[in-house]
């Protein structure tokens, strides 16, 4: 298990995958995976373009992020427009995670993918998609809408950025770790002609 975190918490299991652009040394595609009191944040973003200066756009949006993960995820697009109006821009897809309420609220600027899928398989529906609004954070936002939805006990939350092939979710051994499923995807669905990133957690609620 990855962890931003001394000690890994029960809430989620995850891990992530990624690649920088062929002939660039560094990628544009950052990702948080942020434990707070009641609850975690996670975020794939997508500096604009490749290269340092993308880096450099989607590092500003990660720190702001840290600073403040139990904040709503309206508040913290918000404050990473604010922290990016330096820079070339970024899209990004958070989604935070409460305990116990068991609920998750996402919210997204731009084309960074994300997909619930249901542990259960007699959920309806089996997955739930984010609904990404339009704009570049730090340049021009769409009006903002956050959606929460219920959370159960082994369900799946990927995100990914436009250097992963849209439908990434299909045909996954849903049994393999978050690590191994990351993997998987990126040697499976990664374009070559982009910063390519995937972020995948497992809910596991509280654990005693």
């Amino acid at each position: 298990m990855n962890a931003n975190a001394p000690n890994p918490p029960a809430l989620l299991d995850w891990g992530v995958a990624s690649l920088p652009l062929p002939g660039e040394t560094v990628s544009g595609d950052f990702h948080l995976v942020r434990f707070f009191p009641g609850g975690a944040l996670v975020a794939a973003v997508d500096g604009l373009g490749h290269g340092a200066e993308a880096a450099a756009a989607a590092q500003a949006a990660v720190a702001t992020l840290q600073a403040r993960p139990a904040e709503s995820v309206l508040t913290l697009i918000k404050r990473c427009h604010h922290s990016l109006k330096e820079t070339r821009g970024a899209v990004l897809t958070l989604a935070s995670f409460q305990e116990p309420d068991a609920m998750m609220t996402w919210a997204g600027i731009g084309n960074v993918e994300g997909v619930v899928l249901r542990a259960d398989p007699k959920a309806s529906p089996l997955r739930d998609y984010a609904l990404l609004d339009g704009g570049v954070v730090g340049m021009q936002l769409s009006p903002l809408r956050a959606f929460v939805i219920p959370i159960t006990p082994g369900d799946l939350l990927l995100m990914a950025t436009d250097g992963i092939r849209s439908g990434f979710w299909e045909g996954l051994p849903l049994g393999d770790s978050p690590q191994q499923l990351a993997d998987r995807i990126l040697a499976r669905d990664a374009k070559g002609t982009d910063d390519a990133l995937v972020v995948v957690a497992r809910y596991r609620g509280e654990v005693p």
